[in-house]
């Protein structure tokens, strides 16, 4: 059986990361919103997201963190995951998009990766809590951030001076690594953070 991505080229197979990703992240960000609404109702309301001490979603949501801006996180979320998922969809329908929109996009996933680094260490080391949505959340901003990167890379939207060539290429070949990478590097930062906790249930 013929695999159907291998009739996909490089643009379609962006179109289906990008298409993926936001979808799930756009779920997440949803269920956070009504978590939000739940607490603005009842702020003693016992939340689906929250398991335990470490596990819980109240303790982020209600954080001075998880109001970046003045309002909820997670409509940053609904917004930013629609934007992609109506990009994607343009793209699967042939649209072709100029240099300054893909810049656009390119500006839009770094400071997105930066706001989801910045929320990881907030909610690992600061509030010392875990909220699984908005981990979800920055599950899918990662590979967003890595593969327009490597997509605006090798379309030569970006431009580069040939002492980054060779950077660039390993870049491009290795995206997947750096996802990979990075997903380690959460995980183990919330491995030993939460060790005390995690021990107990061995």
């Amino acid at each position: 059986m013929v695999n159907p991505l291998k009739k996909l080229n490089r643009y379609k197979k962006y179109a289906l990361l990008l298409l993926i990703t936001a979808t799930v992240g756009l779920i997440a960000s949803f269920v956070l919103t009504l978590e939000k609404i739940q607490l603005l109702k009842d702020p003693a309301a016992q939340l689906s997201c929250s398991f335990n001490p470490v596990v819980s979603c109240g303790s982020v949501i209600t954080s001075p963190q998880g109001e970046a801006f003045g309002f909820a996180n997670p409509l940053i979320g609904l917004i930013s995951f629609s934007v992609i998922i109506t990009i994607a969809m343009g793209m699967f329908a042939g649209a072709k998009y100029k240099r300054w929109f893909w810049l656009g996009l390119q500006a839009g996933s770094i400071l997105g990766a930066i706001f989801i680094t910045w929320l990881f260490y907030e909610s690992v080391y600061v509030i010392k809590g875990l909220c699984p949505y908005c981990i979800v959340v920055w599950s899918m901003v990662i590979p967003i951030f890595v593969y327009t990167t490597r997509y605006n890379i090798m379309e030569n939207n970006i431009k580069l001076n040939r002492s980054w060539q060779g950077i660039a290429k390993w870049f491009c070949e290795n995206a997947w690594f750096i996802v990979a990478l990075w997903y380690l590097a959460i995980f183990t930062s919330i491995l030993i953070q939460f060790w005390y906790y995690w021990k107990t249930l061995f």
